[in-house]
């Protein structure tokens, strides 16, 4: 059965600066957090380092061109802080702005609409020196940043993202295996409290540019746990921490219900981690948005009995490989539980959504990637049903146009609709392309179900 999506759907492509440029040092770009944390040893799967990437700060025609070949008709991409201000404040770097400018271009001469995101976990590392977003001080260093870039891409760009994935500051501040690599969460939970504010300061000043037809919004990942077996008090727990503490939660309730949830303060207060607050800092941070963007991958259900085992595998020296099963249908609950717990009453765009394939798996697997159609082709069935239960929804955004540095895996994590070939930097396309080209040119999807 095939389904259609509206007349006005966006279909789109997403990438990031520091996944896909390269070009780290060239043209005055300073050094961010991922360029010094990938060079720590065995921070990232087999030595991988972000300096040249896809080399797309050279090669950007051409991914604009397998844009057009895709048919897409909005590519979100982000800004390097650190390629438009080196030091993170200062002096603004013109070859940073000229480089945007020309990709913007680009995408307007072929009818692509631009989608920015501000900040895409690449803090400039000179920031991270005086504290990062544990220092209050970056709320102003932030805005001096989104000032630059309304000043010269204002107009430009119809979508506005302040952030992407605010967990990733929490991952590479408490847990240590994000940039910039720190393990202390009561620094953590103060950096997120000013990160938030950040969003709230930006959209503010956002409104006071008043900017024709320009909206803001903020992106947050949401992978759900539920617990595997319903009613056992150590999944439910599970499940519990992994939303409300450690997930969304944190996230999504502060920005669209005001203040931190009863479950999160509890778990502050029970730890010494509650965060220095000031009066009026949840007003701030509450700013009615033009539109969400929900990052979704798949749905999680929690076992303890197998966490215990995988903790005793990786005690003993062993290697546990527990790959979670598909749980595509998790979307549906998941844009239900945005609307009707969040209260999230503003148009919203799925804003990432892909399937790896290892590089392991070797060249020929990978262009023959029926499986990333397979588990795209669910999504889309799931998200078209969300749909027709009246959630709206108005874009899709697959991760990724090409393969590309990802994070912690390097360049192991294949994502991309086009094998990128690391050694001569060449784009192939995969057998996916073809798959959403056809998709964005009859606007429809044959459902996984046939």
């Amino acid at each position: 059965m095939k389904i259609q999506f509206p007349d006005n759907f966006t279909w789109g492509v997403a990438t990031a600066a520091a996944q896909i440029e390269g070009g780290a040092f060239e043209d005055n770009r300073g050094a961010s957090i991922w360029d010094v944390f990938s060079r720590l040893p065995g921070k990232i799967k087999n030595g991988g380092i972000p300096e040249v990437a896809c080399d797309s700060y050279h090669r950007v025609e051409r991914d604009v061109e397998m844009m057009k070949e895709l048919g897409v008709n909005s590519y979100r991409f982000s800004f390097s802080w650190s390629r438009i201000l080196p030091d993170g404040t200062g002096q603004v770097n013109e070859k940073g702005i000229a480089y945007y400018k020309k990709l913007i271009r680009l995408l307007k001469e072929n009818g692509i609409r631009p989608n920015a995101t501000i900040y895409h976990w690449d803090l400039p590392y000179a920031l991270q020196m005086k504290g990062g977003f544990g220092n209050r001080e970056i709320i102003g260093w932030y805005l001096e940043y989104v000032n630059v870039l309304l000043d010269n891409f204002g107009e430009d760009i119809d979508l506005w993202v302040t952030f992407n994935e605010p967990i990733a500051t929490y991952v590479g501040y408490a847990q240590g295996f994000f940039a910039p690599g720190l393990t202390d969460e009561k620094y953590a939970r103060q950096a997120l409290h000013h990160l938030l504010l950040c969003h709230g300061e930006a959209v503010k000043l956002f409104r006071k540019r008043n900017i024709p037809d320009a909206k803001i919004g903020i992106v947050v990942d949401v992978w759900k746990h539920y617990p595997a077996r319903e009613g056992n008090p150590e999944d439910e727990a599970l499940a519990l921490t992994g939303n409300e503490i450690k997930g969304y939660g944190m996230f999504l309730h502060p920005l669209f219900l005001g203040g931190y949830s009863d479950v999160l303060m509890k778990y502050f207060e029970e730890n010494g981690l509650t965060p220095v607050m000031q009066e009026g800092d949840f007003e701030t941070i509450c700013q009615p948005v033009d539109f969400y963007g929900l990052n979704f991958y798949n749905g999680l259900y929690d076992n303890a009995d197998k966490l215990r085992e995988a903790e005793k595998v990786k005690k003993e020296g062993g290697n546990y490989q527990d790959r979670p099963e598909d749980h595509t249908e998790a979307i549906r609950d998941v844009l239900h539980m945005l609307v009707e717990k969040y209260r999230i009453q503003v148009p919203i765009y799925i804003s990432e959504n892909g399937f790896p394939f290892d590089d392991a798996d070797g060249k020929e697997a990978n262009l023959n990637d029926r499986k990333r159609i397979e588990v795209i082709r669910k999504v889309l069935t799931w998200l078209h049903k969300a749909m027709e239960d009246g959630i709206d929804v108005r874009g899709y955004y697959l991760w990724s146009l090409m393969d590309n540095f990802e994070w912690s895996a390097g360049y192991a994590a294949r994502y991309g609709l086009y094998y990128t070939d690391y050694e001569t930097l060449e784009r192939i396309p995969k057998k996916s392309a073809g798959w959403y080209a056809e998709v964005t040119r009859t606007n429809s999807v044959e459902t996984w179900e046939d």
